[in-house]
Parts: structure tokens; sequence; C-alpha cells
């Protein structure tokens, strides 16, 4: 890649370190307080390495704390989200691979109170999905 790439989001940033046909480098830093959408990628797997600040992560049902020097394997299909609750940045390096180059996101809505889900309505096809994997998060 000629140059970084880099993208604000409400969570923090992300800078493209590599972006080729089978896989992508990303340097990911999440503010203090704050977390990405929970998703799941149908035709890639992620790597998640800490470089500062501590992490926790949701995989499927399983939360996890990573710290500095400590990684997570994320694989296809696996429902995911990074989010902050410490008081300095968050960052870590993610690494996509994929067989076939694909940018899809499957970005599942946060919160679901027994029966009745708060989501945007965008994300409405999700539904299905996450009754499948009854999530209940409390508010």
């Amino acid at each position: 890649m000629d140059q970084e790439l880099t993208d604000h989001r409400p969570w923090g940033h992300y800078t493209i370190l590599a972006d080729e046909p089978n896989h992508k480098v990303k340097r990911i830093v999440v503010s203090p307080g704050k977390r990405f959408s929970l998703q799941r990628h149908q035709r890639r797997a992620e790597h998640w390495f800490v470089v500062s600040g501590e992490g926790r992560v949701t995989l499927d049902e399983e939360l996890i704390t990573l710290k500095p020097g400590e990684a997570v394997d994320i694989p296809t299909g696996t429902m995911h989200r990074m989010e902050n609750h410490g008081e300095e940045e968050l960052s870590f390096i993610e690494v996509q691979t994929s067989k076939i180059p694909h940018n899809k996101v499957d970005s599942l809505p946060d919160r679901i109170i027994v029966g009745h889900i708060t989501a945007k309505p965008h994300q409405s096809r999700f539904i299905e999905n996450l009754f499948y994997f009854r999530i209940q998060i409390q508010s």
C-alpha cells in the first residue's frame, strides 16, 4: 500500500497497514469507555493482538480480557466485539484472513430486552440471527 488509510469512528479509529487480496492488517484504537458494534463475518477470520491498554473481547457468549502481548483468534462466523473499560486508549493489531476477498460485516444490534429489540431500521435483517444466539444485554 502506498499510503496509510485512517478512518475515524465514534469509538476511536483504525489505520489500514496492509490490504492484499487474501489479508488485511489494521491498527485499531478504541477510546476509553468505548466499544464497537457486535459483529460477525461469514467469509473471514481475524486475529487480534493487543499492543497497549486493556480490552474485553466478546467471543460468542464468552468474555475474554486481553492485556498487552496477549491475543485472540476469531473464527469465521463468530460473533465478536472489543470494549475498552480502561482509562487509556486500547491499541491492537487486527489481521484479517480470507480465501475470498469480502468486506461485508454483519453488525448486530447491541440491546435485546426479552422479546423486544432496540435496533436501527437498517439492522432489522439481523433479528432472526439474534434470537438464534439468545443474546441478552442488560442496560
